[in-house]
């Protein structure tokens, strides 16, 4: 297919670059700790290998910061630093990475009686004066609450459009435009709204794509394939991201499924997912990251789509999250949202918190709720 792309600038990312007439690239997450060296080190070498053109990383410590460093030293390859909760990291990190990644809805965590825009303001100066590019991060589940508030609470979309677009105009204000942008939810049709509302407004920022806790392979990798196909082959797009719950030895599949997906859609291969998680059990889970405090989270994702076969005629989603930092706020929009701990699973049903249960007790607390929860939508209906 000959796909016109959006007119967006060029930004350069270390070896790469991104937007304008640039190939669209590929990006992949580290799920190890990133104190543990040996094993990040080991995995950044891996997807570099599989063809990730930037690998992100995540720090939220001065300890994780003084790893990723040593780690810098032993690998190839573009590096992104997901600054997490603690932007006052950049300064420190910098210097060894080639993007700065921050989420506007963290920037409340520290120092929370600073105006936003003066963080931003520092921000850009530590990324210009390491050469850095920037991605401004806004995700459905930790959106700026002041931004948030102006809205009902009901509506996702508009609370990100905005933060994104006042986001872009601080940085455009203070002439810094290396920089790109990425909208991410879980839900394949909501990624395709606001990034196409968004690139209607800025069609000049590079748009990094991807579908958040898309889940496990093959799902993950079809709710994922919803929204790129429908976005790239408008010319929306410029990076992208398959985030897979997966063990940490299979992290390369997802340059695999990017790859891929981005192959079908330029030759043509595309179909149509009208219908797809509208009338049927949809179970979303976060792709395994280094915030993930119990790796038994991935074999649980996996217990929750076995055990739940049964209801797949119901349309009822489960959230399946695997840390403190996003999973309370994006098990809020699920019917029913496990989000994992280092020891226990705390269960809600909607907003409302159902307690916290061992990892070998929650599988049947979450079928109770989910005969309740279908006795209660479906009685005298056949799904």
């Amino acid at each position: 297919m000959d796909i016109v792309r959006n007119p967006t600038r060029r930004v350069a990312i270390g070896n790469t670059s991104i937007g304008a007439d640039s190939p669209i690239a590929v990006q992949s997450m580290t799920a190890t700790k990133t104190q543990d060296i040996d094993a990040t080190a080991k995995q950044i070498q891996d997807l570099v290998a599989a063809g990730a053109d930037v690998v992100r990383v995540a720090i939220d410590s001065q300890k994780d910061a003084e790893a990723l460093m040593e780690i810098r030293k032993q690998v190839t390859g573009n590096l992104s630093v997901d600054l997490q909760e603690n932007y006052r990291l950049a300064e420190v990190i910098a210097p060894h990475v080639d993007k700065i990644r921050y989420n506007p809805g963290h920037l409340y965590h520290h120092e929370r009686t600073r105006p936003w825009q003066e963080k931003v303001k520092y921000l850009v100066q530590v990324a210009k004066e390491n050469d850095c590019a920037m991605r401004v991060g806004v995700n459905c589940g930790s959106v700026d609450p002041d931004v948030k508030s102006r809205y009902d609470e009901h509506d996702s979309i508009s609370p990100m459009l905005d933060s994104a677009w006042e986001h872009c105009q601080v940085l455009d204000d203070l002439g810094f435009h290396r920089y790109c942008v990425s909208l991410k939810d879980s839900d394949p049709e909501k990624v395709i709204e606001v990034n196409r509302r968004f690139a209607e407004k800025r069609p000049d920022v590079p748009l990094h794509l991807g579908v958040t806790e898309a889940g496990m392979p093959p799902d993950g990798i079809i709710k994922t394939r919803v929204a790129f196909e429908q976005l790239i082959s408008r010319g929306i797009g410029d990076t992208i991201r398959v985030s897979l719950t997966v063990p940490n030895n299979r992290k390369a599949e997802e340059i695999a499924a990017g790859r891929q997906i981005l192959a079908d859609i330029a030759a043509g291969r595309v179909r149509s997912f009208v219908d797809y998680g509208l009338k049927t059990l949809n179970i979303i889970s976060c792709p395994s990251c280094s915030r993930v405090e119990n790796e038994a989270f991935v074999e649980l994702a996996e217990q929750v789509r076995d055990m739940t076969r049964y209801a797949e005629q119901y349309r009822i989603t489960i959230a399946v999250m695997g840390c403190r930092v996003n999973g309370p706020g994006e098990t809020d929009d699920a019917d029913l949202g496990l989000w994992c701990g280092p020891t226990h699973v705390n269960l809600k049903r909607g907003r409302e918190a159902l307690g916290a249960f061992p990892y070998d007790q929650i599988l049947p607390k979450l079928r109770s709720e989910l005969d309740a929860l279908i006795a209660r939508k479906f009685a005298g209906t056949a799904g």
